[in-house]
């Protein structure tokens, strides 16, 4: 029989599930034949839709429906807090530009953690569900219990362990750039520091998949400057649960500073360049 700490994730873990699963079902069924952009945040190209309000409001409702203490810190501002020692950090559509474009890689992210996420370093995921509505799946963890995928009907597929890429040459790379001007071109000169070292590089558009795909074995590392803990805090836990590590600058915890993923070996040879 479980513990009763056990069993607490084990619940935590399910209830992320069931809600990225309804989320996910929100943004694709729901999607108005022409999304557009209701409003901007950090530049003109950081888009924010009507439908991304929407599913956090729906997130909102049903994590507090089911644990109205605890508190609740999404991407688009609607937190809430509550008195217990949970915190669910929430982006209710990662990939929005992909998701106004329609183009098939964004999703849905919700993680249980204690402690501060807005502090590197000063909190911990404890469970987390990543949904993937266009493929009808959702990635989801426990910590200590492993990193599984599953259809949306609930059935687990498979137990993800991260690839066994034994060299930085052989492995493909997954990264994100953000939304100033001053910042992408920061980025961009980090790339040319990568990519001669790698088989090369894919650019998805969700960082939250790209750690999932690191999990899953079909990217073998990912890096990102920028990422917030909504952004990273799900697929954080599905990577580390998989048996891959997940690092900020110089192996602190992930931050806006550096996300950096992937097996033992491209990890090490990844740090090796970008703490550089």
């Amino acid at each position: 029989m479980e513990s009763s700490v056990a069993l607490d994730l084990a619940q935590l873990e399910r209830l992320a599930v069931e809600v990225a699963v309804e989320a996910g079902r929100l943004i694709t069924d729901d999607r108005p034949a022409d999304v557009s952009a209701a409003a901007t945040k950090s530049s003109p190209t950081d888009v924010v839709t009507i439908m991304d309000t929407r599913a956090e409001e729906l997130i909102r409702a049903r994590l507090l429906a089911a644990r109205p203490d605890d508190s609740i810190l999404g991407e688009e501002g609607d937190d809430h807090v509550g008195g217990s020692a949970i915190t669910w950090v929430v982006d209710p559509i990662d990939g929005t530009v992909n998701y106004l474009y329609e183009i098939p890689a964004y999703a849905v992210s919700i993680a249980a953690v204690t402690g501060d996420p807005r502090v590197a370093g000063e909190w911990t995921v404890l469970a987390a569900a990543v949904g993937d509505p266009c493929r009808g799946r959702v990635y989801h963890a426990r910590l200590g219990g492993g990193a599984h995928l599953s259809g949306t009907d609930g059935q687990v597929v498979s137990r993800l362990a991260v690839g066994g890429v034994p060299e930085l040459g052989g492995a493909l790379v997954g990264t994100g750039f953000g939304y100033t001007e001053q910042k992408r071109r920061s980025q961009g000169e980090l790339l040319l520091e990568v990519i001669p070292h790698v088989r090369d590089i894919r650019r998805i558009g969700s960082a939250a998949l790209d750690l999932c795909m690191v999990a899953a074995g079909q990217l073998d590392g990912f890096y990102e400057v920028g990422l917030n803990p909504w952004d990273l805090a799900g697929g954080w836990l599905v990577v580390t649960e998989a048996g891959g590590i997940v690092t900020g600058p110089r192996g602190g915890a992930p931050s806006a500073a550096l996300t950096l993923a992937g097996n033992v070996a491209v990890h090490a040879a990844l740090a090796a360049i970008v703490d550089r």
